[in-house]
């Protein structure tokens, strides 16, 4: 069921406007004052929420710098890097989170944050965090997923790379513990991604699917995949969020800079507004355009008793005459009464 979902004080679903999560990730360089200025940033911008990533360099993987550890793939963003070197830069120390989600708060915005795993769920319910994400390479860890479901909080859950058999998993562990309130995002984890491969008709399947939201968590550069993704039923879209590209960092490549994101909040408001119902017709908006349609009428001077013809009558604007279709039929017709030039047509000018 597509039933509105509560985080913070904003309404999730598809009768509100789309919520936009900025993700902070490791774009705060090690600097929690940078940390706290895109705090900021994205507050200004008009974003709804921010999140973090709770972890460890140790909570994540060992210290090894060779074979499965090491990052060799040429494709890959980071390249070069051994898994816990990636993971020493990019991780936000735990003790700034209360710091960034106090700033978070004062300005107006939900903060929360992606766990990936069960010390980190317990530090986030220790700061009464309002939700939880599960990022992509994390949605198949039943144990995790279960973990936050029992916190009893909504869900976000990225679908990067699942396929139906696992998701299917992952929204079953999810309701097998009393989470109703869970939002799948479709996700494609290359960074950055391509418009190519974010196949967002997956979208409205996977909500008729598993019966629940679905959203956007999106790597692609600019916006027009996001707002592409309202269209189809998107009520939650997450992206990178940086205040600058060129200051560099391991999200950098692929984030959004302050008036990008702005647009991001501004744009997606716009095609949620878009969408409306099926209707055809004028709308009362439409009212007084109807006036501006083409119609009949008399063209030049006609005297009474002539008979009507194309020299005396066009289809013309404004609308206050018979409509065009109506040509034919009065052509040949005897005029009772002097017609002047300018003057609409209507039935009761002739005779019956």
């Amino acid at each position: 069921m597509n039933r509105t979902i509560t985080i913070g004080d904003h309404k999730v679903g598809e009768s509100h406007e789309p919520f936009i999560i900025a993700e902070m990730s490791g774009n705060h360089n090690h600097s929690l004052e940078r940390a706290l200025k895109i705090v900021e940033a994205a507050a200004a911008a008009g974003v709804h929420a921010l999140k973090l990533q709770t972890y460890t360099a140790d909570t994540m993987t060992l210290d090894i710098n060779e074979g499965d550890f090491f990052i060799e793939d040429p494709q890959n963003l980071w390249k070069g890097e051994s898994l816990y070197n990636l993971y020493q830069r990019a991780y936000t120390p735990w003790e700034w989170h209360e710091p960034i989600f106090n700033r978070c708060l004062e300005l107006g915005i939900v903060p929360f944050s992606t766990p990936f795993d069960d010390t980190a769920v317990d530090f986030l319910e220790s700061l009464d965090v309002p939700c939880y994400k599960i990022a992509s390479f994390e949605n198949t860890d039943l144990p995790l997923i279960r973990k936050v479901a029992q916190t009893g909080k909504p869900v976000i859950v990225s679908t990067g790379m699942a396929t139906v058999a696992e998701l299917d998993e992952t929204v079953r562990a999810l309701r097998e513990q009393g989470c109703t309130q869970f939002v799948l995002l479709k996700c494609t984890s290359t960074y950055p991604a391509s418009p190519e491969h974010s196949n967002l008709m997956t979208l409205p399947h996977m909500k008729a699917l598993f019966q629940c939201q679905v959203g956007l968590s999106d790597h692609t550069m600019g916006i027009g995949t996001a707002v592409g993704s309202v269209m189809l039923g998107a009520t939650v879209i997450e992206k990178h969020f940086t205040l600058s590209r060129a200051d560099g960092g391991v999200d950098a490549e692929f984030s959004m800079e302050p008036s990008e994101m702005s647009a991001l909040v501004q744009e997606t408001k716009r095609a949620w507004q878009s969408k409306g119902n099926i209707y055809y017709g004028p709308t009362e908006a439409e009212q007084n355009a109807l006036k501006h349609r083409r119609s009949l009428y008399i063209v030049q001077d006609i005297e009474a008793g002539e008979i009507l013809s194309k020299d005396h009558v066009r289809a013309i604007r404004p609308g206050a005459g018979l409509a065009p279709k109506y040509m034919e039929e009065l052509l040949g017709r005897r005029v009772p009464k002097r017609l002047s030039k300018g003057t609409p047509v209507s039935w009761d000018l002739f005779d019956t």
